[in-house]
């Protein structure tokens, strides 16, 4: 799809860290690329707890240095409070790695900036309305500036959504964007200065703290401030918010009424307006086809209890970059990386997807969250009588066993085994658990996490970005 005399081949619509990453992965491997966004950066954004998964790929990219010479927090891991347990996860030691916290409007930017200095053509403003499809394949994009000016770009091979939670293509086009009804919830945050955390958080650790009603997190960012933000039902938030009460009127008494986050703001100083967002949790029906592929949030979301949000959309981003680029060299069908980038995609989100609704139900303990994270894993404990570690949860929620599996041709079995243990979860009996609705996997179980066709290919980064083929799968 390279092209000597500088046609775009590749439309990326967003230019968040999706958008940015798969920009940038593509343009460093000879193709044409073009990006627009709605927003004139920087703008703001909610997000800002990156996965061990984040630095891997944004050091594959070349931009990691930049971000550690930012001055955004370095992350270690976390500490958690989960109903009558407590445990840290710390990535140094237990997957050897570190991500970051950051300012998303920073971050955003620099990432955006860093596709714009590989070659990727950036237009900030112009926002996607519609796209145009010929039988099954997009073929232009109709835009309208923030001046009001239309136009249509039709001069791309391929198209990538990244447009968030917009869903130009899911949400907008083909209507199968589907929320899980589990995950109803609302998050409503502020910022502080002068925050404490909790004791034994590792260097720069987000803290996550449950309460009866729903969870807290805290986030260390640069210059002594902290995010704090607050988790809950849509049905409990809207009993708090009786009358249209101001959001400071909300969030500062939740704030003051749990024991935990009393004790580390009493010397901090509050910055400032609440902020809210609700009905986040969703999958579309499927996340490509011919000549396109839907990354980030625009193809799924999940609850930010995991903090999984920019993981997903910076590891989507790489594999359809990956997919794309060996497309382009001749290495594979345009159907076989279709299938590649479906089954990473999906199997990356539907163990989380688990894992965070087996947290909700709130009955099982750590010991029972750590043996289904191995279970998640496909992990064996040599003694079955042992207490089970929380190493394969540590590695879940930081992403490395997604960037494990896709590089490793031997994840059949395992896949396998995530899909049964996804469906077991959604079976598992909640009666006589108050108020928990029984988990909804169908929407990403009925899709190809058992094609075997899919194991067929695994992600290289070297000697450059793409697919491999498996001669000999493992079985």
């Amino acid at each position: 799809m390279t092209d000597s005399n500088g046609r775009t081949r590749v439309l990326v619509v967003g230019g968040g860290p999706a958008g940015s990453v798969a920009a940038t992965a593509l343009a460093q491997q000879g193709i044409s690329v073009q990006l627009i966004e709605s927003a004139q950066f920087p703008r703001y954004h909610i997000g800002e707890s990156l996965t061990p998964s984040c630095r891997t790929i944004l050091e594959q990219i070349g931009v990691a240095e930049k971000l550690d010479n930012h001055g955004f927090v370095i992350k270690h891991g976390g500490a958690f409070r989960w109903d009558t347990d407590s445990w840290i996860f710390d990535w140094g030691s237990q997957v050897g790695s570190r991500s970051w916290q950051v300012d998303r409007s920073e971050f955003d930017l620099l990432l955006l900036n860093h596709a714009q200095d590989n070659g990727v053509k950036v237009s900030m403003g112009v926002t996607a309305k519609a796209v145009q499809f010929t039988g099954d394949r997009p073929t232009s994009v109709r835009c309208a500036t923030d001046s009001g000016s239309l136009y249509t770009i039709d001069d791309f091979d391929y198209l990538i959504d990244a447009t968030g939670r917009y869903g130009l293509l899911s949400a907008r086009h083909f209507k199968d964007r589907h929320p899980h009804q589990n995950l109803q919830n609302v998050a409503v945050w502020g910022y502080w200065t002068g925050a404490k955390m909790l004791p034994d958080t590792p260097t720069g650790g987000i803290n996550i703290i449950s309460t009866p009603e729903g969870w807290f997190w805290v986030i260390p960012l640069a210059d002594g401030r902290t995010s704090i933000g607050f988790v809950t039902s849509k049905e409990s938030f809207a009993r708090h918010r009786q009358n249209q009460a101001p959001l400071n009127d909300i969030y500062l008494p939740l704030i003051a009424e749990s024991p935990a986050l009393s004790d580390l703001v009493e010397d901090a100083e509050y910055q400032g307006t609440a902020h809210v967002e609700t009905d986040y949790s969703y999958v579309g029906g499927h996340f490509g086809g011919p000549g396109y592929m839907i990354v980030g949030d625009a193809a799924c979301f999940l609850d930010p209890l995991l903090s999984s949000g920019v993981h997903l959309a910076v590891y989507s981003a790489f594999n359809a970059a990956a997919s794309i680029a060996s497309v382009d060299r001749g290495e594979v069908t345009e159907q076989e990386a279709l299938d590649f980038f479906e089954f990473a995609y999906r199997r990356a989100y539907t163990r989380l997807l688990a894992l965070v609704s087996v947290m909700y139900e709130r009955y099982l303990g750590k010991d029972g969250l750590f043996h289904i994270s191995d279970r998640l894993v496909g992990a064996t404990s040599p003694n079955p009588d042992d207490a089970p570690s929380s190493l394969s949860f540590a590695e879940i929620i930081g992403g490395v066993s997604d960037m494990r599996e896709a590089t490793d041709a031997g994840t059949r079995v395992l896949t396998e085994q995530l899909a049964d243990e996804a469906f077991k979860v959604q079976q598992r009996s909640v009666s006589g658990v108050d108020g928990v609705s029984k988990p909804d996997f169908s929407s990403v179980l009925e899709n190809p996490l058992r094609d075997a066709k899919s194991t067929e290919y695994t992600l290289v980064t070297t000697p450059r970005l793409g697919l491999a083929r498996v001669t000999e799968p493992s079985v």
